[in-house]
C-alpha cells in the first residue's frame, strides 16, 4: 500500500496540494477484512471527508452504503457500468468517477501466461475471494477460456489463510497443476503464504500485481499501480477545484505490466520463452 500512497501524495504535491498544509490525507487499509472496510467507510463519511479515494469494487460498495453524495474517486474497479455503479463511462452521474482496471476477459491472458511458461499444465486452481463482487464474472470468464483451451479450471473460494493453504495443497495433488490468483486484498495480504506454497509444491502461478513477483512469485500481468494513483490524484485535484464527478469520464488504464521472476522460473525448472522475455516490462532476478 505504501508505494501507491506515495505515488498519490507525490502527484498531489506536484498539483499544489501538500499533506498537512492545504490538504489532509488519511490512508486506511483493510488488510482483506471487509468488515473493517465497511466501518472505515462509515467513519470517513461521518467525518465529512471532502473526497474519498476507494480502491476496488468492495471499497466502492462499502462507501455507497454510507453516502450517495460525497465525491468518490475509485480505482481498480472492473466494469463499473455492468455492476450498476455508474450510468456510463462518458457521464458517470451521481458521486462516482475514477479508473477501471481489469476487464473480465483478463482470465484468458492469465491462462495463456501459465501455458507459455509451462505447457504441461492441464489443470488450474483459481484462488478467489467470494466477498469480492468481481469474482463471479471473473470465474465465469476463466472457466469459458479453460474449456476452449482444454485446461481444467477449479475455482477455490477462500475466506482466510487456512482455506488458501487447503486450496493450494489440493491443487498440488492434481497432475500438471497450476495456480491463478485473482486480484483481491485477501490475496495481497496473504501473498507470502501463497508464494511459499507455490514454491513448495512446485506449482507455476500467475498473479495480478507486480508486488507478488517482487515477493518471489513467478509472473504477474496487471495494471501499473503507480500510474493509476497518479491519475487518481489528478481527478482528486479537479474535484477539489470544483469539478463534479458526475461529469468526469471514467478512464481505462493505459498501461499493463508483464513482470517475470527469472530466479523463480529457474527454481521451478522452467525456461522463460524468448517472446515473453522480449514482451516483459521487467525481468527480476
Amino acid at each position: 500500500m505504501q508505494p501507491i500512497a506515495d505515488a498519490f501524495r507525490q502527484r498531489m504535491r506536484e498539483l499544489g496540494w501538500t499533506d498537512g498544509r492545504n490538504v489532509r490525507l488519511d490512508v486506511l487499509t483493510s488488510n482483506g477484512d471487509y468488515d473493517k472496510l465497511a466501518a472505515d467507510a462509515g467513519r470517513l463519511v461521518a467525518a465529512r471527508a471532502d473526497i474519498i479515494v476507494a480502491m476496488g469494487t468492495p471499497s466502492v460498495t462499502a462507501t455507497r452504503k454510507h453516502t450517495l453524495t460525497t465525491p468518490v474517486v475509485f480505482t481498480q474497479v472492473a466494469d463499473p457500468v455492468g455492476q450498476h455503479l455508474i450510468a456510463s463511462l462518458a457521464r458517470p452521474g451521481g458521486n462516482l468517477t475514477g479508473l477501471t482496471n481489469f476487464e473480465f476477459s483478463f482470465g484468458g491472458k492469465w491462462i495463456e501466461l501459465v501455458q507459455q511458461l509451462d505447457p504441461r499444465v492441464s489443470h488450474l486452481t483459481v484462488i478467489a475471494n467470494p466477498a469480492n463482487n468481481n469474482t463471479t464474472e471473473f470465474a465465469r470468464s476463466i472457466r469459458a477460456v479453460g474449456v476452449s483451451v482444454k485446461v481444467g479450471v477449479e475455482i477455490a473460494w477462500v475466506h482466510n489463510a487456512a482455506e488458501i493453504r487447503e486450496a493450494i495443497e489440493r491443487c498440488s495433488g492434481q497432475s500438471a497443476g497450476g495456480l491463478v490468483i485473482f486480484p483481491d486484498s485477501l490475496a495481497v495480504v496473504n501473498r507470502t503464504l501463497i508464494i511459499e506454497l507455490a514454491a513448495q509444491f512446485r506449482l507455476p502461478a500467475v498473479y495480478p500485481f507486480r508486488i507478488f513477483v517482487q515477493s518471489g512469485g513467478l509472473v504477474s500481468y496487471g495494471t501499473d499501480f503507480k500510474a493509476i494513483y497518479r491519475q487518481a490524484a489528478e481527478y482528486t485535484d479537479k474535484i477539489l477545484k470544483g469539478a463534479k464527478p458526475a461529469d468526469m469520464p471514467v478512464q481505462a488504464p493505459t498501461k499493463f505490466e508483464l513482470v517475470l521472476n527469472v530466479r523463480t522460473a529457474k527454481a521451478l525448472g522452467l525456461t522463460i520463452p524468448v517472446p515473453l522475455q522480449i514482451a516483459a516490462d521487467e525481468l527480476m532476478d
